[in-house]
């Protein structure tokens, strides 16, 4: 019995034996239907280790520039300015007067900007031409949240304005040591171009203490090659660490758009004006009524004097506070109250420190001589402003 069971065992292995071969040779696919290939499984979940904290931003190609971006970015803010511009042209036209009647719509025009953030109390820095007669300002954060801004004060010979917005939890930008930027660093551009939204653009400081031909005497702009274009204007020029260091305010361009050549006003600046416009609503600036030219070598050799740098007095307003204390052309100053002057720019910015109508006084050479003159400062007058610019 036990044989005729390992027969027929031995034949059934036997054939299952054949047929697998037969299969496994012809059709090897049939053993394989049905089955799941490794690569068709879920991948696993991976559970990433919690960033390490960031270093500090170098500006290298290893840690590029994202940390910096990351924090100021927030803070830089759509400032969307509305401007109404007289009577429509079309007012005259009787379709024109059909649909709106006699009363019929002023046009309204709408500039773009950008602003920053500064102080959680909803302080803000633009430029003077985005909001400059601006009827309406209207804000957009990066979290998609708008408000009505409210205008404290601008200042067209800095090109600044301070806006003000009532949020809470407002992202705020760290304000950045000027006096540490050199020419190399590395520098971001955050604002609004062109109204794509907002954009982060990477460069150097090209130049520092820059002024543009016809540009205010108050203005010393840090130049970048980092791209700033229409709608950039009050937005963000921040360094490798992501902190303030200027707001961006003009370019150089033969066709509109960026070049390499933008310039920003340096954020000290920008605080003293934002200061005095929270404080008081105007910027007061001193002024003696002077025609300054820069004293070069060639001229302190040919006049004879001891020293080689120096603000030369061109002219002097009849009656003005550098007249009534007894300044004369041809005079070169070298120091005004304590601080020591160099050239035009020094001087103006020395005396435009100055509190109007308060005491001061000049350190000039006439000749040989040095004198100590007393000038009581006056109040730069406003006309002159707008004649410079």
């Amino acid at each position: 019995m036990w044989r005729r069971t390992w027969l027929v065992f031995s034949q059934a292995v036997t054939v299952a034996v054949a047929v697998l071969f037969v299969v496994l040779t012809l059709k090897p696919e049939w053993l394989t239907r049905g089955s799941v290939t490794a690569s068709a499984l879920p991948s696993p979940t991976l559970v990433q280790a919690p960033p390490a904290p960031a270093p500090a931003a170098s500006g290298t190609a290893a840690s590029g520039y994202a940390p910096a971006a990351r924090l100021a970015a927030p803070a830089v803010v759509s400032v969307m300015a509305s401007r109404t511009s007289g009577p429509n042209p079309h007012a005259d036209d009787p379709r024109f007067r059909f649909f709106f009647g006699d009363n019929a719509p002023n046009q309204r025009r709408v500039g773009l900007g950008s602003g920053v953030i500064v102080s959680p109390e909803g302080y803000l820095l633009t430029n003077h031409h985005v909001v400059d007669q601006a009827t309406e300002i209207e804000v957009q954060l990066t979290d998609g949240r708008q408000a009505r801004a409210q205008l404290v004060g601008s200042d067209p010979e800095t090109d600044i304005a301070v806006l003000k917005i009532d949020l809470d939890a407002l992202p705020v930008v760290t304000l950045g040591d000027v006096r540490a930027l050199q020419v190399g660093d590395a520098v971001l551009a955050i604002g609004n171009p062109f109204n794509v939204g907002q954009t982060v653009t990477a460069g150097i400081v090209s130049a520092l203490d820059r002024n543009q031909a016809g540009s205010s005497p108050f203005q010393n702009f840090i130049q970048t090659d980092a791209a700033i274009n229409p709608g950039n204007s009050g937005g963000a020029l921040v360094n490798a660490a992501g902190h303030l260091v200027g707001i961006n305010t003009a370019i150089y361009s033969r066709t509109g758009g960026s070049m390499g050549i933008g310039f920003a006003v340096p954020v000290d600046t920008a605080r003293q004006v934002m200061e005095a416009l929270v404080r008081g609503g105007s910027v007061r600036r001193g002024w003696i009524g002077v025609e300054p030219r820069d004293l070069s070598a060639e001229l302190a050799d040919s006049l004879k004097l001891p020293v080689k740098s120096g603000v030369l007095i061109a002219g002097v307003q009849h009656n003005g506070p550098a007249a009534r204390g007894g300044v004369r052309p041809g005079d070169v100053v070298v120091r005004v109250g304590d601080t020591p002057v160099n050239n035009t720019g020094e001087l103006l910015a020395a005396v435009a420190a100055l509190a109007p109508q308060s005491p001061s006084s000049l350190a000039v050479l006439r000749g040989q001589q040095t004198l100590e003159l007393p000038v009581v400062v006056a109040e730069r007058p406003r006309l002159l402003q707008q004649e410079e610019r």
